[in-house]
């Protein structure tokens, strides 16, 4: 349930705005992404993990503050993020 260092760095080099950037709006929302992904791959096979459910409901509210953040300050951007991890909304 960790998420792979090479495969984060590509999800960070997808998404990032400039050289540096590991932190931005985007970035964060795609990496948000990610996590909750692997963590319904992990629910297909125990049913019962009610902590990590709980979890999981954490991160979905924390991409959906990010998301709700972006579409404010920039909507363009908003649908492009939503369209490239096949997201709806």
């Amino acid at each position: 349930m960790v998420q792979d260092n090479n495969k984060k760095q590509k999800i960070i080099d997808a998404f990032k705005m400039h050289s540096r950037d590991t932190g931005s709006v985007e970035v964060q929302i795609a990496l948000l992404t990610d996590r909750v992904n692997l963590l319904s791959g992990h629910f297909e096979t125990h049913k019962k993990d009610f902590n990590s459910r709980r979890g999981l409901l954490a991160l979905v509210g924390r991409r959906r503050r990010f998301l709700n953040f972006l579409k404010k300050k920039d909507a363009k951007k908003y649908e492009e993020v939503l369209d490239k991890l096949n997201l709806r909304k």
